[in-house]
């Protein structure tokens, strides 16, 4: 079972802290969606027939695309692309955009589950982040998603901003569970080169993140959401029994997804494609009739690493069993030899033939995974 993702690059406008790729510039929003729908039928062959049991709209903000363009590129989807019976259909949504009229239209076009771009319940820290939205706002577009019917829906919060206190955090955390939605992203505030936020650290006009002040509310957030029921699936995901995004986690499991739009990735098992980052190019060469990509082939050591990267951000962990029954016994040797140092400082488990993280080795997710790599 494959995944699709769908890249719609426009936003209304930048936050402070994202490197994603999008214009604020709506210009070319016709002109895109009709490259969409064209990439759509060149790539149809990408899958090899494989069904698709996902399909993930995000962005930018995909909630400012016309619902006619919506539309027309799931129904698209479904023509070109074997869709099993029970998809997840997901659309990432900013609150200033869910009005009732748009939610009804959402759902009419096959979209079932929502993520909602809410990152904190106070107007003052959304206005440092640059956001569109206000606290009010996001309250009342949550409230509007239920009444229109959706009862799958993701609310994304960010800790560790310069501001919020762990008093706010907490605040922040407890509104989102009021709300009650089936699942909650919680990221880490982080300084990406390039970014508004990176440059206004580099002037001094605003304090950088801290690592002891991001810990804190990341420990925090688990003892709040597991408390209230939810199941710390992912580093940064959380979600009720049985309301897992199952997007994101065919990424973790490594099957296979065809990404399509300016800079979406795709991968096959075998190797990896990533669309051009520029809206002009991808709509020009699109319309040609020539999809503008690089790839790569991917080595055996390229995805036992990509694995070991995944799996030890999720609860289940890293399956010694998985790697040697694909990469040999001697794989597993030496990754048990190279954990070893990591389970006696306690922030790792082996727990029936699995490496699993501790709650204080999920802190050091990206640097134990790379520590763990083979060369």
């Amino acid at each position: 079972m494959a995944g699709i993702y769908i890249h719609i690059p426009f936003c209304k406008q930048a936050c402070h802290y994202c490197n994603f790729h999008f214009s604020t510039s709506l210009t070319l929003q016709n002109d895109f969606t009709a490259a969409l729908l064209k990439e759509v039928e060149l790539r149809l062959d990408y899958l090899e027939g494989e069904s698709v049991e996902t399909i993930y709209i995000g962005g930018g903000t995909p909630s400012l695309l016309a619902d006619s363009g919506i539309r027309e590129i799931l129904e698209s989807v479904f023509t070109h692309f074997s869709i099993g019976p029970h998809p997840e259909i997901t659309l990432e949504a900013n609150p200033d955009d869910m009005h009732p009229d748009r939610l009804r239209s959402w759902k009419s076009s096959g979209i079932n589950r929502l993520s909602i771009g809410v990152q904190s319940f106070f107007t003052e820290d959304l206005s440092w982040m640059n956001r569109a939205h206000n606290a009010e706002q996001a309250i009342r577009a949550v409230e509007e998603a239920k009444l229109s019917g959706f009862d799958n829906f993701s609310l994304d919060l960010i800790y560790g901003l310069p501001g919020l206190t762990d008093k706010k955090w907490g605040i922040n955390l407890h509104k989102a569970i009021s709300l009650d939605p089936s699942h909650l992203s919680c990221y880490a505030l982080t300084v990406e080169p390039k970014t508004a936020l990176f440059r206004m650290i580099e002037l001094k006009k605003t304090p950088d993140t801290n690592p002891e002040i991001q810990a804190e509310q990341f420990f925090t957030g688990i003892q709040v959401l597991e408390t209230a029921g939810f199941e710390h699936y992912e580093i940064s995901s959380f979600a009720r029994p049985g309301k897992r995004s199952r997007h994101n986690s065919a990424y973790w499991q490594s099957k296979n997804y065809l990404g399509l739009g300016p800079s979406a990735h795709s991968f096959n098992g075998t190797g990896r494609q990533w669309n051009i980052s520029n809206n002009a190019l991808y709509i020009k060469s699109i319309l040609a009739g020539q999809p503008c990509f690089e790839s790569e082939n991917l080595k055996p050591r390229d995805v036992l690493n990509e694995y070991i990267m995944t799996s030890l951000r999720t609860m289940e962990g890293l399956d010694l069993q998985h790697v040697s029954d694909l990469f040999g016994k001697e794989k597993v040797n030496l990754l048990e030899n190279n954990a070893s140092v990591y389970i006696h400082s306690l922030q790792m488990e082996k727990k029936s033939e699995k490496l699993v993280l501790t709650k204080n080795g999920k802190l050091f997710a990206d640097g134990i995974a790379a520590a763990l790599f083979f060369d």
